[in-house]
């Protein structure tokens, strides 16, 4: 091993180069500060290689099977309908490489140090990073730390398990696929490679179900039996056998019947753990909780002051926007601002086919914290614009405090959810009221106007939706 003669000085240290650590970097570059980047295998993180973006990509190509009817529809013609996972293959290799080459081109455009390397404090202000037979030794004045996590489930296969970070790599479409579990990952597999052509079952174990409103999860269940992906629900003593052609597995239905289910491929939902074992950080006495997350505040400082934790080390919501948010308020705080954070008004996706998107309160749950709500919704499928565009399926939910008209949430099943959440974003970081909703002008046509619907349906004066037949009564009353 070569070590370093003389210990390099910088002012921040950053460990990982994932969404929250580039940012955090390029941010206190921009305020001045002399930063060094590290990042063990390539920058952009598992979000960019193996995650967020991979996933992504997968879930969109497979979403363009399901635009060739309506293109036929509108005047295209085809001669066959046919995907050669291929060229998909090849598309993503450059997609990624490009997006791994840009940040790059801005680390470098604001003069941020980049080393590759496995990086272990040595103090408290000091830390080393080995690369091979390199290894170099760096003082810092403030460190962030954003390594992420590793994941990991009970292992039942040895030959056909895929693990989160393989589900979206294969280098084959499977025959059948088996998802146990409720996170995001089971259903953007469930429904990409359904589109694909794989059989796919879900299992969802006793008092286990897909955490969203009420009427999401109603219509998301309506969309899964329409693309015939078969769900298992509130199931118990699962058991597993691999052989030649897969695995089995039984279990116990909600009718308490045995049901046995073979497929090619599995995946089950993994355990998260903090990505911190070889940080050294027991060296410094860094506080850490039984599983591996760094314990620090809301803003992401630990119980050493010049130390900070972001993104999913930190534990969850386990959100690349959680980490980006937190990378910049940091950064930020180090260069001497009073930045804040604040996730109450942070969106959750799903890039499902419809996608889904909420934040905020559903209507469970203000029910729950004591709000009197009062409920507006607006099927997709009354839009000029869902109508032309082929996406029809879905509706756009709001939660309005019912004293006050404050927005307490909203949630959207439908092409365009995760573009139209935004508007709830500001909204409810602005202590928008139902009026703050209603009197704009919105494009016409367009999605948008989903969400002026949802709202005035607030007050039964939904335009595009025939009234429902309680309010027909009530006026007919009224007027009698």
């Amino acid at each position: 091993m070569v070590v370093g003669e003389i210990a390099q000085e910088k002012e921040v240290v950053i460990i990982g180069g994932g969404p929250g650590g580039y940012t955090a970097a390029i941010r206190a570059a921009q305020l001045g500060k002399d930063v060094l980047l590290i990042e063990q295998k390539k920058l952009g993180g598992i979000c960019l290689h193996e995650g967020c973006i991979p996933s992504k990509a997968f879930v969109h190509t497979a979403k363009q099977t399901n635009t060739w009817d309506h293109l036929i529809e509108i005047g295209y013609k085809f001669e066959t309908k046919e995907f050669d996972f291929s060229t998909f293959l090849a598309y993503r290799k450059k997609l990624l490489s490009q997006l791994q080459m840009g940040i790059e081109s801005l680390c470098k455009a604001n003069k941020i140090d980049v080393m590759y390397g496995r990086a272990s404090f040595i103090s408290a202000n000091k830390i080393g990073i080995e690369n091979g037979h390199h290894y170099e030794v760096v003082n810092f004045e403030q460190a962030i730390i954003a390594t992420g996590t590793k994941a990991g489930s009970h292992k039942v296969s040895a030959n056909y398990q895929l693990n989160s970070r393989e589900l979206f790599q294969v280098e084959t479409i499977p025959e059948q696929l088996l998802l146990v579990g409720s996170d995001y990952i089971i259903l953007e597999a469930a429904f990409a490679y359904s589109l694909l052509g794989t059989k796919v079952s879900i299992i969802l174990e006793e008092n286990h179900d897909f955490p969203f409103d009420k009427d999401i999860l109603k219509e998301l269940k309506r969309q899964l039996k329409k693309r015939k992906i078969s769900l298992y629900p509130n199931t118990k003593d699962l058991r597993f056998s691999e052989n030649e052609s897969g695995v089995d597995c039984t279990f116990t239905n909600h009718k308490d019947e045995t049901v046995m289910i073979h497929s090619s491929t599995i995946y089950i939902e993994e355990e998260i753990k903090g990505n911190t074992n070889e940080l050294g950080l027991e060296r410094m006495g860094l506080a850490i909780d039984s599983n591996g997350f760094i314990v620090c505040d809301r803003i992401g400082k630990t119980n050493m002051d010049h130390i900070f934790a972001i993104g999913d080390v930190s534990g969850g919501p386990f959100l690349a926007a959680k980490a980006i948010k937190q990378g910049k308020a940091v950064a930020e705080i180090i260069a001497g601002g009073k930045s804040e954070i604040d996730l109450t008004w942070m969106p959750e996706v799903v890039y499902s086919v419809p996608p889904i998107a909420h934040v905020g309160f559903s209507e469970e749950q203000a029910k729950a914290a004591g709000y009197p709500v009062k409920i507006g919704r607006y099927q997709l499928s009354g839009s000029g614009f869902a109508m032309l565009s082929g996406n029809r399926d879905g509706f756009a939910k709001v939660v309005i405090d019912e004293e006050t008209n404050r927005i307490l949430g909203m949630h959207i099943i439908g092409e365009g959810a995760i573009e139209l959440i935004s508007s709830a974003v500001i909204g409810g970081e602005m202590v928008a009221r139902d009026e703050d909703f209603l009197f704009p002008t919105y494009p016409h046509p367009s999605m948008n106007e989903a969400i002026l619907e949802a709202m005035e349906d607030t007050l039964g004066l939904s335009i595009h939706q025939a009234p429902k037949r309680t309010e027909r009564k009530a006026k007919i009353v009224k007027n009698s």
